[in-house]
């Protein structure tokens, strides 16, 4: 990955979902570049840490009046597509994120970058060309209806805070709970699994590595680019079948796929490509880690 420029010092980033599948790479990586991380989680917090519920405005604004953040980077959501509470969605989603940004610009101490996870899914079920950013939203989920809110809601704080919003597309690696598609293919193989249920698989995606994702988070915290919507992809299309082949080739076996009704989402998107140009553009070249490297690593990391 591209090596990390010096931060300003002093450089302390408030982290919030800290211990996710996001969360502990990034701050391993930003540690090492040489800022203070402060993370944020919900259950007792220990070193380096700060216990926050977003849903509660008294403990946003305390947090941030301790922690005084140079950097806010916000990954804490709920993210699972078929949570079962639709409310959860806008609770943490929206409302908590408004809790946090309120806190932010009420601080004295004014951070100098604040980064917001969004989504992809924003955009909808369209297909067709890459996405770029001027695609209309057309949510297909309570999860990406809450984004899109939490974009809207955002936007407001854009005289106030110097906010970029990251709109990533999928991205697996190391660590991804197997309740999401490919940890949960790449742990079939390495259990030795001859048969798989899926739903649908003729869906094309732009999987990123992690790793990749975290570099951007990285990037994004000294770049000069403010009151901003960025994709985070690669631009290559990927299926479902494709990432099975490749797996068949890693594990040295085929696998026997069937579809499953019960894991046929109605409102699955069928394609979802983005368009990194204007990420590239604020950053520079991506690290991209070509997915049979990623999907290796998952595979040995199972065994």
């Amino acid at each position: 990955m591209t090596s990390a420029p010096d931060p300003p010092s002093p450089a302390r980033v408030l982290l919030t979902g800290a211990r996710g599948f996001t969360g502990e790479p990034l701050r391993r990586t930003l540690e090492q570049a040489g800022y203070e991380v402060i993370g944020t989680v919900l259950e007792k917090a220990g070193p380096g840490e700060v216990a926050l519920d977003l849903t509660s405005a008294e403990q946003c604004v305390d947090v941030v009046a301790r922690v005084r953040p140079d950097y806010v980077i916000h990954l804490a959501a709920i993210s699972f597509v078929p949570h079962a509470d639709a409310a959860d969605f806008y609770r943490v989603n929206v409302v908590g994120t408004t809790h946090l940004l309120e806190a932010l610009s009420r601080s004295k101490h004014e951070p100098l970058k604040v980064v917001l996870a969004s989504s992809a899914n924003v955009y909808g079920n369209i297909g067709g060309a890459s996405i770029a950013e001027t695609q209309p939203f057309a949510p297909a989920s309570h999860y990406a209806a809450s984004k899109m809110a939490m974009e809207t809601m955002a936007a407001t704080y854009f005289d106030r805070l110097p906010i970029v919003m990251t709109r990533p597309f999928n991205y697996t690696g190391v660590g991804q709970s197997t309740s999401f598609l490919v940890p949960k293919i790449v742990s079939h193989f390495a259990r030795g699994e001859r048969v798989i249920e899926l739903g649908n698989t003729d869906v094309e995606r732009d999987f990123a590595d992690v790793r990749m994702v975290v570099d951007v988070y990285r990037r994004l915290l000294s770049s000069d680019i403010r009151s901003a919507r960025l994709n985070v992809c690669t631009g290559i299309a990927t299926s479902l079948t494709n990432v099975i082949r490749l797996m068949e080739e890693i594990a040295g076996y085929e696998i026997d796929v069937r579809v499953n009704p019960a894991f046929v989402r109605r409102n699955d998107i069928k394609q979802l490509t983005g368009d990194p140009a204007a990420l590239i553009q604020a950053i520079g070249p991506l690290d991209i880690v070509p997915l049979r490297e990623t999907l290796a690593g998952m595979y040995h990391a199972m065994r």
